[in-house]
């Protein structure tokens, strides 16, 4: 069990549980068909069969037979066990009763239902003082909300808490959570999850995983620290021919991810965020992805942050803010906005650079494929000159506005608009000069995010 869970469920047994006044348990009373008395080792037992029921105050139990322990207070209890105690009601094949603790047990398969959940085991034991159940292997608590999964389960039945560790899954009509350990409150349905937390959500098709994770399930609310990785699968099909044509999957990763699905399903991803989709990654500090709207948004956080970076196919692109729209799972626009910068690497000459930044740049998409580019007030430009292929010079151009065409993923048409000036330098001038060509502003930013990057989990076995 890790550190933080063992002080976390430390504080929540001090919260939790109601105060334990001291109470005799009384002897044990029992009735049957046939009872016959022996000795055992100089104690004193009592064997009762055919329509057993013991009773220690308001604790009934029944059975086909029962051996009794008259000096520790015990009894043995077997065939069609059945544990009550007012709305309580526990069954198991085989078991023992404790009078001294008011403690029962069983190891054979045990069944407890109150009316409001039912919790089942191959091993249980419940303590009547505290209302408490300790359930271990194969455990499953249910709800009509809910159904949780575990092999150690702890219960407290006055507060509705339960606290669960080793393979747990908790799972609803909408989400289901795989960790190793968590704390669920029925009454809030607030649940706490730690170590290698996995959130499905059926509604919205995504997968969060992460170290540590808060459900809120009222509120519609997930927020995951630690290694939080965001994983969407999204199918695109054909309405004519409705035939699959593409299988896209996002992902983002993040030092922490919230999870809003109240009115939309909105996600926010912090600190460290790397995201990858199809031909398209990025690197930056904050990002939220409105999956209702088909938006994806990155942010500079500060006058002084990082500038969100975004690659697409061999252009880089950055801005203080940086907009991607999509519509059915397709990505048909994006919006870089303040700083708005634009760099594309040829694959021919991989020190030459097309540059060019303006205050605002809108790339706009046909079938997954960059069409057009517009760029707004104050453009400055760099782009090479080919002729079938080899290089024929540089132009270096300026204007209010711009608008580039490409055809097969190059640039086929560029106009500058407003005030337009441009110079030419010849391809005799540049060999070796690459780099004295730039815009105000260049770089070439590293650690363009990787698949396998991203879903590699530290700690984790490949």
């Amino acid at each position: 069990m890790n550190t933080v869970f063992r002080f976390f469920i430390l504080y929540i047994f001090l919260a939790y549980l109601t105060p334990v006044y001291t109470q005799s348990g009384g002897p044990i009373s029992v009735t049957g068909d046939q009872l016959t008395g022996r000795l055992e080792n100089g104690l004193s037992v009592r064997e009762v069969t055919g329509n057993v029921v013991l009773t220690q105050g308001n604790v009934v139990i029944t059975c086909e037979r029962a051996i009794q322990y008259l000096a520790a207070n015990n009894a043995r209890l077997m065939g069609n066990v059945v544990v009550r105690q007012n709305n309580l009601t526990i069954k198991t094949p085989e078991g023992y009763y404790y009078g001294n603790d008011r403690r029962a047990y069983s190891e054979r398969g045990v069944t407890l239902d109150d009316g409001k959940v039912i919790l089942s085991a191959r091993i249980g034991e419940y303590f009547f003082k505290e209302n408490k159940a300790d359930f271990r292997s194969n455990v499953v608590l249910s709800d009509s909300l809910s159904t949780m999964t575990a092999e150690e389960l702890v219960y407290f039945r006055d507060n509705e808490f339960a606290v669960a560790q080793y393979n747990v899954v908790l799972e609803d009509s909408v989400n289901r959570i795989r960790t190793d350990s968590l704390t669920h409150d029925r009454r809030t349905q607030v649940t706490h999850c730690f170590g290698n937390v996995q959130l499905v959500n059926r509604s919205d098709n995504t997968v969060i995983n992460g170290d540590y994770m808060e459900d809120y399930r009222l509120r519609k609310y997930s927020m995951v620290r630690g290694n939080a990785l965001l994983i969407q699968i999204d199918s695109v099909y054909s309405s004519e021919a409705d035939t699959l044509l593409s299988v896209d999957t996002l992902i983002i990763k993040s030092f922490t991810m919230e999870s809003d699905r109240d009115t939309v399903s909105l996600f926010t991803a912090r600190d460290s965020v790397r995201i990858l989709r199809g031909s398209f990654a990025s690197v930056n500090d904050l990002t939220r992805y409105d999956k209702t709207a088909e938006i994806i948004t990155t942010f500079k956080t500060h006058e002084k942050g990082e500038v969100p970076v975004l690659w697409y196919d061999n252009s880089q692109l950055t801005g203080d803010s940086v907009y991607i729209f999509m519509a059915e799972n397709t990505i048909n626009r994006i919006d870089i906005k303040a700083n708005a910068f634009l760099v594309s690497r040829n694959e021919f000459y991989p020190f030459r650079f097309d540059q060019i930044l303006g205050k605002r740049i809108s790339m706009h998409f046909v079938e997954n494929q960059l069409s057009y580019t517009e760029i707004f007030e104050n453009v400055l430009g760099i782009y090479y000159v080919y002729e079938d292929n080899a290089g024929n010079g540089v132009i270096k151009a300026s204007g209010l506005n711009a608008w580039i065409g490409f055809k097969e993923k190059k640039v086929e048409t560029v106009k500058f608009l407003g005030e337009p000036n441009s110079e030419y330098h010849p391809e005799s001038l540049l060999e070796g000069n690459e780099k004295s060509f730039t815009l105000p502003g260049f770089i070439l930013h590293e650690g363009r995010p990787h698949k396998s990057d991203l879903l590699h989990q530290p700690g984790k076995k490949d």
